[in-house]
This record gives C-alpha cells, sequence and structure tokens, in this order.
C-alpha cells in the first residue's frame, strides 16, 4: 500500500528488499495506491498517474504485480486479495501507529498467518526532496 510516486533510489530498494525476502520461488505484488486515495489523503494528485505508476513498476525486476488498492485507507481487502505471507514495509512507519493508518491490528494479521516485517528506510532520498530538486533547478525553456 504505497504511492510511488516518482519512483526513485530508495523504492528500488525497497522492492529489492521485498524481492529478497519473497525468495526464488516467491511474489512481490505491490498494492498501489489510486490518484483518488492520493488525492484526499495529500490534498494533492499524484505527478505521475496511477497507470504511469503501475507501468514503471512493472518495469522493475523485482516487482512481479501491481494491484490496484481500493480499499483506500483500509488496506485490509488488497491484503485479503492476495494472502500474502509477509506485508513489507519501510521502517520509517515503525514509530508510527501503521496499525490505526493501515486499519489493521496485529491479531488479524495473526489470525491469517501473515508476518509484517520492516525493511530499512533509505535516508536522503525520497519523493518530496525529488520534487524540490525539480522545482529548485527550474530553467527558462523558450
Amino acid at each position: 500500500m504505497a504511492h510511488f510516486d516518482l519512483v526513485h533510489s530508495g523504492h528500488v530498494r525497497f522492492l529489492q528488499a521485498c524481492r529478497k525476502i519473497a525468495g526464488e520461488h516467491g511474489k512481490v505484488v505491490v498494492s498501489l495506491n489510486t490518484d483518488e486515495f492520493i488525492s484526499a489523503y495529500k490534498g494533492k494528485s499524484p505527478v505521475m498517474s496511477f497507470s504511469e505508476r503501475r507501468e514503471v513498476l512493472l518495469g522493475l525486476r523485482s516487482v512481479d504485480q501491481v494491484i490496484a488498492n481500493t480499499g483506500g485507507a483500509d488496506s485490509k481487502p488488497a491484503i485479503l486479495e492476495v494472502m500474502p505471507d509477509f506485508v513489507v514495509i519501510g521502517s520509517d512507519w515503525a514509530k508510527k501507529d501503521y496499525y490505526a493508518q493501515m486499519q489493521f491490528t496485529q491479531g488479524w494479521l495473526d489470525n491469517l498467518e501473515i508476518t509484517l516485517l520492516y525493511v530499512p528506510y533509505t535516508e536522503g532520498i525520497s519523493t518530496t526532496d525529488l520534487k524540490k530538486r525539480i522545482l529548485g533547478n527550474q530553467v527558462k525553456l523558450d
């Protein structure tokens, strides 16, 4: 359950970690937030459309499948659709109330025999940082 707007090296490292966790015979399935959800959640539209973000993700070796997160803030429908062995998130969420954010509990995951794993967050790069760099380097093109 992620935006993956303006995919950068932090995203790539995260997805590579997911591939390693999935193993040789596992699948990495990304639950990609819809444009409508991102607009409601962030108060602004993503830079890239859902179809553009989906295409970029599917072009990465570490991603096998991309599904639409149609549940919005409620990630349970996407989890139930895939029934993964693991739900993998970045360690930047470890200090936040991820369970409330995603609208499930550890008990709910335990009942489904799904393990929540954190992978190291890549410091020094974010979509917000990229946007600032792009805007800071604007050149008048006449």
